[in-house]
């Protein structure tokens, strides 16, 4: 059996000391944000990516591992666990290898095998196996089994193929090979059921489809997946003969010379018909689901931490607004620090009174920023807000903000508790304005899954999809940091060994005590010990509190590193970043400075990047949104036509890119730039290839 730190190892490329150092770590009560971040020298500077998967190949590892105990308890029982046996079992090291050795040991329903076996018809069975050249007849044979259960020959010799049906089906390197043959040589046919109706050709590409199944692609899987749950679409896998008779050759080898060589025929097409292909078209189904959704988490969790990364835009005075068009459009004014000032209705069908009331609640709040929700409605709002803001003497710029889940927040216990006298649509509107003043902040308040950043992501694993949304949101909570006496709860919950509970503790705590003037004071909330402190603390920032460094990553057991550091460069936190930047500089190199300190060298880089920087938020090197001022319709736009545009989606078979109308251009990824993947909220130029009006579709190129 390979060490779970060996195949760890093998699965990631990384050095199996970095991942026996990992689990140890793991196995000690540590989390995936603070290993990376703060024992990079045990870790040998895995990154927080590469700890988080190996945190989840961990567990499914040791999933194995208790399938594997589970299964040699089993046949123990029975006692049938042989030395070779199991040597079998601690050589697999996947679910599917094991099950396959366990398959002919597994408690059986009454089959038609096992009925037969009770019959006494397993001598009979064996025969069939062994072809052997007798001068008897088949009758002759079979006369000694003939019971009132079993009045006739054909009754017994169809009980004896039952059996031998049954056992070239469980035979492990049949059902491998098997396997191997269909992904490397099988085909996976689609066909539509016509009595279905299918609303919109929504899986017209699938009506005839005939396809390697080695040549599949995961969101091909995904939606005729779709399609055959629906009772549209028809899906099979198909092998060839050939293929089929040289996977069961290797146990069913039939003598011409023996009387019984067509009961082994016979049998071995029972068995290819009505148990292998079955079995083995749902392990092919199932391997490829499986492939497919984890493709597909992948790209979500990709494309989640991208905008969960989207840098803020601090400094604005902001009027949210959720449009529509029956309801009216909710209206929410926020000042820089997302506190509500004021909140309002306007109708588009009223336009004059909606001008004047717009008008006047930007001028009393100095408004500089409308962040307007993507939703119905939204595309007559941009064109009232855009008149508005020509007619206004001050300046200001708006932008279209993604709502995907917006309403999901503002029926939520979260938003209840965080605006409890307000409208479920004005909680819209302010969840629109706080998006773009802290997109992070904001978004972890609603499930990552209904943010509207994924692909089929309803039709994949739920658990397995939450649980990596829900790492995403912890890394990159964690990697930008989080304000210990501003956090909500929601913010507070994803920080490294923290959770709901604590959470709130926290911030009762913060209400009846008031601000936390230090890092080390969190200790006195109840439930928070020594080892959720060493978790959590490194995260935590305190802005203008009694030590400077605790508005720092630096982690209070460096602070003695962090202050030699300071001295040896005769400098401080309070120093101009000029004076402290230019003192840093002035070091010896890392090594020489790791050698005279007594830090490693990771940590210590670490602790100067947060020195030359104290309080640097990690989102600010990334693109800023795009504020505009006009409205561009798709009438405007013509081929070949330049336009700056903001990635909101990247699936398996492009970009969504908004670039200012009503419809996001699509760029498809063989159109994709040769420095490699885009990612959400990436600011990128786009030429426009094809506008079709009617079916309100934009065709992107790259300029």
């Amino acid at each position: 059996m390979i060490n779970e730190a060996q195949l760890l190892a093998k699965q990631l490329r990384i050095r199996t000391q970095q991942a026996q150092a990992t689990i140890a770590l793991f196995d000690d009560g540590n989390t995936v944000p603070f290993i990376a971040r703060y024992r990079k020298e045990a870790t040998g500077g895995l990154t927080d990516e590469q700890v988080h998967n190996l945190h989840t190949g961990l567990k499914k590892v040791r999933a194995v591992g208790e399938r594997r105990d589970a299964i040699k308890k089993l046949i123990a029982e029975q006692n049938k666990l042989t030395d070779k046996l199991t040597a079998a079992l601690d050589a697999a090291n996947t679910l599917t290898e094991l099950e396959d050795i366990y398959t002919p040991y597994k408690r059986k329903r009454q089959t038609r095998g096992a009925i037969a076996r009770k019959q006494g018809l397993g001598p009979l069975a064996m025969q069939i196996f062994r072809q052997p050249v007798t001068d008897q007849s088949l009758a002759e044979l079979a006369a000694p089994f003939v019971t009132l259960e079993l009045p006739t020959a054909g009754h017994v010799w169809q009980g004896a193929r039952d059996i031998v049906a049954e056992a070239i089906s469980e035979q492990p390197r049949v059902r491998q090979a098997f396997r191997r043959r269909a992904f490397s040589n099988g085909k996976l046919t689609c066909k539509r059921i016509e009595k279905v109706a299918d609303e919109g050709d929504t899986f017209q590409t699938y009506y005839n489809f005939n396809q390697p199944i080695d040549a599949i692609r995961p969101h091909q899987t995904l939606a005729f997946n779709r399609g055959e749950k629906e009772g549209i679409l028809r899906v099979r896998v198909e092998l060839s003969e050939t293929d089929k008779m040289l996977c069961v050759r290797q146990i069913a080898r039939p003598n011409p010379a023996s009387t019984l060589h067509d009961q082994l025929e016979k049998a071995t097409q029972d068995s290819l018909k009505r148990l292998l292909m079955p079995a083995v078209e749902r392990d092919v189904r199932r391997a490829l689901t499986e492939d497919a959704e984890e493709h597909a988490i992948t790209v979500f969790a990709k494309n989640l931490r991208d905008l969960l990364n989207q840098p803020p835009l601090a400094g604005h005075t902001i009027l949210g607004i959720d449009p529509g068009f029956r309801s009216g459009c909710k209206l929410a004014v926020l000042d820089a620090t997302g506190r509500v000032l004021e909140t309002g209705m306007i109708y588009l069908r009223r336009k004059d009174d909606a001008v004047k009331r717009l008008m006047l609640t930007l001028q009393r709040h100095q408004v500089t920023l409308i962040a307007i929700g993507n939703g119905t409605g939204s595309r007559e709002t941009e064109k009232l807000v855009a008149e508005v803001i020509n007619i206004l003497p001050e300046e200001v710029q708006f932008l279209v903000v993604n709502e995907a889940g917006a309403s999901v927040y503002s029926a939520s216990q979260i938003a209840r508790d965080e605006l409890p006298d307000m409208d479920v649509g004005v909680r819209g509107a302010v969840s629109i304005g706080r998006r773009v003043q802290d997109p992070l902040a904001e978004l972890v308040k609603i499930d990552p899954k209904s943010i509207g950043v994924g692909l089929y992501q309803h039709d994949v694993n739920q658990k397995k999809l939450s649980e990596s949304l829900d790492g995403v949101v912890e890394l990159v909570v964690n990697r930008v940091g989080v304000d210990l006496n501003t956090a909500s709860p929601a913010l507070l919950t994803h920080v490294s060994g923290i959770g709901p509970k604590l959470a709130t503790r926290i911030v009762e705590y913060r209400e009846e005590h008031g601000a936390f003037p230090n890092r080390n004071q969190l200790q006195k909330v109840s439930g928070i010990g020594k080892k959720v402190y060493e978790q959590a603390a490194g995260f935590l920032r305190i802005r203008e509190g009694d030590n400077a460094l605790d508005n720092t990553a630096i982690h209070p057991e460096s602070y003695k590193i962090a202050k030699k550091v300071l001295k040896r460069a005769d400098t401080t936190l309070e120093a101009t970043p000029e004076q402290r930047q230019s003192a840093l500089e002035k070091l010896p190199e890392l090594k020489v400075l790791s050698d005279d300190i007594g830090a490693g060298e990771m940590t210590l880089a670490d602790i100067l990047e947060q020195l030359a920087r104290p309080g640097r938020d990690p989102r600010e090197d990334l693109d800023k949104p795009i504020l505009r001022s006009d409205v561009l319709s798709m009438d405007d736009l013509e081929v070949g036509h330049v336009l700056q545009g903001t990635v909101r989606n990247v699936v398996d078979f492009g970009a969504f890119i908004d670039i200012g109308v009503k419809r996001d251009g699509l760029l498809h990824r063989s159109l994709f730039p040769k420095k490699g993947e885009l990612s959400v909220g990436q600011i990128v130029e786009v030429k426009i290839k094809v506008v079709d009006n009617k079916r309100g579709r934009i065709s992107l190129v790259w300029p």
